[in-house]
This record gives structure tokens, sequence and C-alpha cells, in this order.
């Protein structure tokens, strides 16, 4: 093929340099990446830079991508639980009660869902017994009339005799109407301790 023997030997050598090379940027990178599970490629890049590592972000996108890495993104806490209030607060009427049958406890709550441009919010009522969602609503904000809509769907569905309500203490289950709804109602009402989510774990 009227080709040098020296220039295999040669370009053999270079490839050769080059894979332990980028193994040697890949175990950098990994490493990196767990210790700091939140950099993207820019960061990385940036990490990278400040270790002497001469290389560009194309190229740290490409090796992530060939070892299964990417940034984790940090998620926003939101809180949906205000009980800073001087409404009245009822005593937790369900720890190591025993469930036998549908109607017995309902757990209340409210959680949020990551939208495109934000957050709405999901405010649910848990039959204990069958696990099932008797009543729920979604909204925009954290109003009481959020909570009050899931409880009305759950109460025209449902017998509510001998039922016992829980909940924690946000501001949305101790408000007035709220509280009307479940005395008119009959419906016993029962809230979790401060501070402690295990007690309205269910929902």
């Amino acid at each position: 093929m009227d080709i040098k023997r020296s220039t295999l030997y040669y370009r053999a050598k270079d490839n050769l340099y080059k894979k332990i090379k980028e193994a040697d940027i890949k175990d950098r990178i990994a490493a990196i990446s767990y210790k700091h599970p939140y950099y993207g490629y820019r960061r990385m890049t940036a990490q990278l830079k400040r270790e002497k590592v001469r290389i560009n972000h194309k190229r740290v996108l490409r090796m992530m991508r060939e070892l299964g890495i990417q940034g984790k993104i940090k998620r926003k806490y939101v809180t949906t639980t205000n009980s800073k209030h001087n409404n009245k607060i009822y005593p937790n009427l369900i720890k190591d009660k025993m469930v036998t049958s549908i109607n017995q406890i309902w757990c209340a709550d409210i959680t949020y869902i990551r939208i495109f441009n934000g957050f709405v919010y999901l405010a649910a009522i848990i039959d204990v017994y069958s696990r099932r969602i008797v009543g729920y609503a979604l909204g925009k904000t954290l109003c009481p009339k959020l909570t009050v809509t899931a409880l009305k769907m759950a109460i025209a569905t449902r017998n509510t005799d001998n039922l016992i309500h829980h909940s924690d203490q946000g501001i949305q289950y101790t408000c007035k109407d709220y509280i009307k709804i479940l005395q008119d109602n009959g419906i016993q009402i029962s809230m979790s301790a401060k501070g402690n989510p295990y007690d309205n774990a269910t929902a």
C-alpha cells in the first residue's frame, strides 16, 4: 500500500494515548459528579478547568452522556402547611386506633404538583381503610376554599356516621368554614401534633 511501517506505529501510540487521557478525564468527571451531583456539563467544565484540565464544554457533555451522568435539579421545597394561627386545635383521636371498615377515618392533606411555569396545589382526602381518595380539589393557591371543595366532594359521596376526620394543624383545616362543615355533618375532628408529619402519614 506504499505506507511506511512507522506511520502505523505512531498512529497506534497516538490513539492509545488519547484513549488513556479520555479515560482519565472520565474518571475525574465521575468523581466530581459523585461529590457534586447537581453539576451540569457547564459547571463540570468549569470544575475541570480549575483542576487544570483543558477541555471544552461540548466534549464534557459528550463524556457525561457516555457515562450516563446528568446533573440533578435542585427542587424548591414548597410549604403547604401554615400552622401559625390562633384557631382552635383539636386532639389526635386516631393514634393506635384500629380501622376495620370504610368511613371510619379520613385523612386530609395538601401537596403540590410541579407544572411547566410553577405549581398547582392538590387537596385530597383519603379513606384510611380502603386507601381510596374520596374527595379532592386542584387550585393555584393555598386558600381554604381548596380544602373545603375537597371536603364537600367527600361528604356528598360517602356516609359520615361515626367518622373521624384527621388532618394537620394547617390554617386550611382549622378555619371556621372547614370546621363548621365537619361539625354540621357530625364528623369528629382529629389533628396531628404540631411539627409531627408521621401522625398524618397515611395521607
